[in-house]
């Protein structure tokens, strides 16, 4: 019964990622990219301008920074190790040009999402929160719509793959280091309550503290690697775009060749651009404007794809290892990236690689238990329901840290995550006419030499103007009108 019901969900699952989200996420970034006039080129020196402002309203908000960790703690797990160790194995080194191909795509969504997200975003005591869910209720008009989005992000993200991240954790640290899961168990339970228990401003703090050093550190290393084997770049990047490009004739034949299926489902997967939880994080900075957000998180696409995915590329790539056993069975995973790194920096890589997961696993616990956190409360923001909330995700990290394998709970996650990206991608679709004006409007008062400013009046016929709680009204504009 519960090899059929795998069987079941994982076709389900394979149909959703391999078809429909392919052709939706590929097709809407590509339409976002150029209805918004590659923004997420043309306005890149802006996105790395703004990333390092403080909060444009005093110091109790969230800093556009702090939102950007926030999104990229949840971004970056064991999956831009896995991951594309994985879709390496798979695809070769062209998954690698189309994981690349679906960030510079999907950067394009991660403005327009992240940008509506800032526009309808509620007051949360001394913070804000928001997401697809509040904008699918104030400028869609749909309540029913945003609460099924939350009830599939919450599942997701906030119970599901909290566990496959304290699974990898705990599996990880017992293989190395012959820990007990137990102890394990414990120490992640009290980690998770300390900051969860503390709201947004702690989730934002630890979030600008864990991302740096877990990313900058990975990037430094994979740097290093790639220094000292300057030699074998230029077959790399060549058998990256050779590989990469000859995929192309696959695709106009009518078929999708493994590198093209792998490296653009990992790339989907890794940098989530357009499924509608990094979103989720932007609501929560502080700022004069939403474009200055949605730049942010678009630029947010690039870190996780173009550098940290891209890193683990390059540490396997250079070091040639293989990718399958001596009885021909894949070698994939964290085994491969573990192998890759082994055989250039030698013992040393055993501990990096265990500091690595567990960073990169527990930032993305912090991230996803937010998202969930959100949008309980936009289905219903009572103390009672949240502490309930908070409890199931202890108990999810325990459930992950101590089960051995959990193959139909994971195939499940795909699912209901798949779902979430289609609900959130037909709103953001209905919606990026918006998110196109307010970047007008932003680009309108630069060119004039102002720090832009958005009011609820600044775009004409704004639906849910007069539930908008964080935009002033511009009374000059008003009087003039």
């Amino acid at each position: 019964m519960e090899k059929q019901l795998m069987d079941i969900v994982t076709n389900i699952s394979d149909v959703l990622w391999s078809s429909v989200l392919i052709i939706l996420l590929v097709g809407l970034g590509i339409y976002f990219t150029i209805r918004m006039g590659f923004v997420q080129f043309r306005m890149l020196p802006e996105m790395l301008r703004l990333l390092f402002q403080g909060t444009d309203k005093g110091k109790d908000g969230v800093s556009p920074f702090q939102a950007f960790a926030i999104s990229t703690a949840a971004r970056v797990g064991t999956g831009n190790i896995a991951g594309v160790a994985t879709a390496i194995a798979l695809g070769g080194p062209g998954a690698v040009f189309w994981m690349w191909l679906i960030a510079l795509i999907g950067s394009a969504s991660a403005f327009v999402e992240s940008t509506l997200a800032q526009i309808y975003k509620v007051r949360d005591e001394k913070a804000w929160r928001g997401g697809p869910a509040y904008y699918m209720e104030k400028a869609l008009g749909q309540r029913w719509l945003g609460i099924v989005f939350s009830i599939l992000i919450t599942i997701s993200f906030g119970f599901v793959f909290n566990s496959v991240q304290s699974n990898t954790i705990s599996l990880s640290l017992q293989s190395q280091y012959g820990i007990d899961k137990m102890w394990i168990t414990i120490g992640l339970v009290l980690l998770t309550s300390l900051v969860i228990f503390g709201g947004v401003r702690s989730i934002a703090t630890v979030s600008a503290f864990l991302v740096p050093i877990m990313a900058g550190g990975y990037i430094l290393i994979a740097l290093f690697i790639m220094i000292t084997n300057l030699e074998l770049l230029p077959n790399v990047f060549s058998l990256i775009f050779q590989e990469g490009l000859l995929e192309f004739k696959t695709l106009a034949g009518g078929a999708i060749g493994a590198a093209v299926l792998n490296g653009i489902r990992r790339g989907l997967f890794s940098n989530e651009a357009g499924m509608g939880s990094a979103p989720n994080a932007a609501a929560t900075a502080e700022v004069s404007h939403p474009v200055k957000q949605g730049l942010i998180q678009s630029f947010g696409v690039f870190v996780d794809t173009l550098l940290i995915c891209s890193s683990t590329a390059m540490i396997i790539l250079v070091s040639d290892v293989a990718t399958k056993d001596a009885n021909g069975k894949a070698v994939a995973g964290i085994e491969l990236a573990q192998s890759a790194l082994s055989t250039q920096v030698g013992v040393f890589a055993t501990t990096f690689m265990a500091l690595a997961i567990f960073l990169f696993a527990f930032s993305s616990i912090v991230g996803n238990y937010y998202y969930g956190e959100s949008n309980i409360s936009f289905i219903n923001d009572n103390k009672t329901l949240m502490m309930a909330y908070r409890v199931i995700v202890l108990g999810m990290i325990v459930f992950g840290s101590v089960v051995q394998t959990a193959g139909l709970v994971w195939a499940l996650a795909d699912i209901f995550m798949g779902l979430m990206a289609v609900v959130n991608l037909y709103a953001i679709f209905r919606l990026s006419k918006i998110a196109k004006l307010a970047l007008d409007d932003y680009l309108e008062q630069r060119k004039a030499g102002k720090d832009p400013r958005f009011y609820a009046n600044s775009i004409p016929n704004l639906p849910g103007k007069e539930s908008l709680e964080a935009w002033e009204t511009d009374e000059s504009k008003e009087k003039a009108m």
